[in-house]
């Protein structure tokens, strides 16, 4: 029963493979993907933080030029209404993808690891060299990926996290003196009628 129930498992993580493989391959686009996207939106953080520092001085109701890169100030501008909390689930759906990544991506380089395992270790018993080198090369390779992808979406999340952050910062005067001039308007016009 036992000798039954390790076959059958053995058999199941040996389908997981090919899926795990294909994922990291997909994943490690996706890195690179990220990366274009993260060097384009700081160049144009670059370009616009004289836009972005007038806007703010000006304030959010005056409109004005809304800089590239700079991704919740565009939410402020559009919806002038905007809340700490609306910014704040905006923050972390523009990392999402990237931090899901980071974490996902050594799990499956490990998996991918750890499924040629069993194979080159029989290999290894029935004395078959070939067969321990063959299932050994797409263990570590698997992992060489897992964790390149890894390092590549960590480096993004970390440093979005910091634009988003100093953007928050910059922001939550703005947003806050927002709130309390529409509480004054619509007080104003409850008096008026």
């Amino acid at each position: 029963m036992v000798r039954t129930l390790e076959n059958l498992m053995y058999q199941v993580s040996d389908l997981f493979m090919a899926p795990v493989l294909v994922l990291l391959v997909v994943l490690f686009f996706y890195s690179l993907y990220a990366l274009g996207g993260f060097f384009m939106q700081g160049v144009q953080r670059s370009r616009g933080t004289a836009r972005f520092r007038k806007l703010l001085s000006n304030g959010l109701r005056s409109g004005g030029d809304i800089p590239k890169g700079y991704p919740l100030v565009a939410l402020a501008v559009e919806k002038q209404d905007v809340t700490k909390d609306e910014l704040d689930v905006a923050a972390l759906s523009e990392m999402e993808g990237v931090r899901m990544v980071s974490r996902i991506a050594p799990m499956l380089g490990l998996i991918a690891t750890m499924i040629p395992m069993g194979p080159a270790l029989k290999s290894l018993s029935d004395g078959d060299v070939q067969g321990i080198s063959e299932n050994l090369i797409v263990a570590f390779s698997a992992v060489i990926f897992g964790l390149v992808v890894a390092s590549i979406t960590f480096f993004i999340a970390s440093t979005k996290k910091k634009w988003l952050a100093q953007e928050l910062v910059a922001l939550l005067p703005l947003v806050e003196k927002g709130i309390e001039d529409t509480a004054q308007e619509r007080e104003a016009l409850r008096e008026a009628s």
